[in-house]
Order: structure tokens, then sequence, then C-alpha cells
């Protein structure tokens, strides 16, 4: 894996030299020059927008088919979503106007690392700002903000879930970037998520029940099965499950955003593929409300790709993966397909399990 440093060389030796005296106007004048020489040093290879748009191409096509063309959905149903598409797709141009100069902020600051993947070669030895996942996460909270105008009245019923679902993934981006700059142990890591998830819980007043998987249905009994009280530890222990997925196997170049971004192209389908054949409005207005909040989070990340592919200028950070996993429980919770969601990091899963025993033999 990619190890990323949290503070760079410069900044270590000099919080070993302790406080530095004030030096002479003489001594001072190369300092600042060589410190501006160092700022203008770091210049961004161009995002590979190739990648970018090929990739939205991809994903989107499909969703767009069956919006438009392979189901007669309601025209207000289509509105909203024309009016969604609009502003995530603003945000993907804005996320790629933002990175570059996040990312100077970031490395004055000492947020970067180097790619040990590419050791011994001279990409190698290129400082990489990292925590760029800061961006996503902001712009995709405006996003859904601004949303809110066009698509919710003041009364809304759904509202009161929208808005603790943006509390639980905002508080997730800020726990997520106080581990970038903390490097907190990873047994308090395991936790966070169900910490951040707790508004959510809170707030959360929708069924209790999970519609068992069809190959599994025979051998539970049942195809919907009730679980009461124990649906909110089942959210909570969800909560923790998708965001330490994304994060477990970060590392390689383009693999955290590349997975989150195939991931929520998957349920993106899905929730048009409910609301299409599904005659229940309640049912149609939870998978609604699920791609509402999964749209814009696909077309940002689509743009932190483009920074994120090999050769990555940008690292994203535990901010980003642990912003991705809580975005996607809350979606697969809100749009009450929490139990499907699980098969969509089925990779993540068989992945880690085949991994265990050269990590243990190691």
């Amino acid at each position: 894996m990619a190890h990323r440093k949290k503070r760079g060389a410069k900044a270590k030796a000099a919080a070993a030299e302790g406080p530095r005296r004030p030096q002479p106007a003489a001594v001072a004048a190369p300092a600042e020059a060589a410190a501006a020489a160092e700022e203008e040093y770091l210049v961004l290879r161009p995002p590979n927008l190739r990648v970018a748009f090929a990739a939205m191409a991809l994903f989107l096509a499909p969703f767009s088919y069956l919006a438009f063309a392979h189901y007669p959905l309601d025209a207000d149903l289509r509105q909203s979503i024309l009016i969604c598409g609009a502003i995530s797709l603003g945000g993907f141009f804005v996320v790629l106007r933002l990175i570059p100069v996040t990312a100077r902020y970031l490395h004055r600051r000492s947020l970067f690392g180097k790619d040990i993947n590419k050791k011994g070669l001279p990409t190698g030895e290129i400082d990489v700002p990292e925590s760029l996942g800061i961006v996503v996460g902001i712009v995709y909270l405006v996003i859904a903000i601004l949303f809110q105008q066009f698509n919710f009245a003041a009364d809304s019923i759904w509202l009161v879930e929208y808005n603790a679902a943006l509390v639980s993934v905002c508080f997730m981006i800020l726990l997520g970037f106080i581990d970038d700059v903390l490097d907190i142990p990873w047994r308090v890591k395991l936790v966070l998520p169900g910490i951040a998830a707790l508004p959510l819980l809170m707030a959360y007043a929708g069924g209790t029940s999970i519609i068992i998987p069809k190959p599994l249905a025979s051998y539970v009994g049942v195809e919907v099965l009730e679980l009461g009280g124990l649906y909110k530890v089942f959210m909570f222990l969800l909560a923790i499950f998708c965001t330490n997925s994304i994060n477990i196997h970060a590392g390689l170049n383009g693999l955290e955003v590349g997975q989150t971004v195939v991931i929520s192209a998957a349920v993106l389908v899905h929730n048009i593929m409910r609301i299409g054949s599904s005659k229940d409005l309640e049912t149609q207005q939870a998978h609604a409300f699920s791609f509402y909040l999964v749209l814009p989070f696909l077309t940002t990340s689509l743009a932190l790709l483009g920074f994120n592919w090999y050769p990555s200028s940008v690292f994203v950070g535990d901010t980003y993966t642990y912003f991705a996993g809580m975005t996607l429980a809350v979606v697969g919770i809100l749009g009450h397909f929490s139990e499907t969601l699980l098969f969509f990091f089925l990779p993540q899963v068989l992945n880690f399990l085949c991994s265990v025993p050269q990590v243990q033999k190691n």
C-alpha cells in the first residue's frame, strides 16, 4: 500500500529543533525566497479528464436510459432528477477547480506524503498532497443543501431525515480529517463511524424490517424479517462496515475512489429500477430520496478520480474513505435497501477474507 506521511520531513526537523530565534532581515529574506520557491514547485499534473468523462458516460448512461426512456416516471420526478443532475454536474467542475488550490494549502501545512509503490522512481520522490477528500466532502454538502430549496417543502416529512443524514456525513468528514492530521489508532477508527451515525439513528422513523435476498430466503425461512428495535443496531453496524470496507483496501492509486464510483453507480441504477418497477408510493419516495443523495456524490467523486488515477497527483486520505463509506451507508438506510447494499460491498468482503491468510503468514 502507498503509505501517506502525515508530516513532511522538514516539519519534523523543525519540531525537533524547537522554537526558532528571530533572524536578521538578510537571513530571513533567503528563507522567504526558498519558501516561495518551494510553494511554486508544487504544480499538480492535470487531471486525467479522459478517465473521468469516460467513467461518467459509462456509469450515468444506464441510469439516464432507465429514467428518461425505459420507465414512465412522473413528470415531477423527472424534473427533480434533472435539477439534481444539473447541480451535481456543476459540483463536478467546482471540484476540478478547487483541488489544485486546496492541494497547495495542504502542502504548505505539511499534509503530504510519498508514494512508496513508486519507490526508486522519480515519481516516488514527489510530494503528493493528502486529504483532498475534504474538497469533495464540502462541495457535496453544499450541493445537498442547495437541492433542498428545489425539492423539499418546509413541512416535508422527509426533511428531518435528510438533514440528519447530512449531519452524519458532515460529522464523518470532520472525524476523517482529524484522523489524517492526528493519525488516530485503528481501534478508535473502528467505532468512529458508529458515533457519526448517531444523528441518523435518532432521527430515523422508517420501517424496521429487512428483505431477505431471494438466494437466502429459503435458508432463513421468510422473505421479510422484522427486526424491531434491533434494526437500529443493524444500522449502527452497517455504518461501521461500509466505512471500514472502503478504507481497508486504500493504498493503490485510484482504488478508494474507483471502488466508490462503481458502488455508487450500482446504487443509482438500483434506485431507478426500484422506482420504475414498484407501485408503492412510499417505496418510490424512499428510493428517490436515496438517489438525490448518491447522484452528487458520484459526480464529485469522478472529479477526484481524475486526480487520483495512476499516477496519482493527490491522495484522498481517510477524509474521503470515511466520507464515502458513511454516505453509502446513509443512502442504503434512508432508501430502505440496506440489506441489498451489503451485496454491493461483497467484492470488498471477499478480497479482505482472501488477504487475511497472507497478512498472518507475513
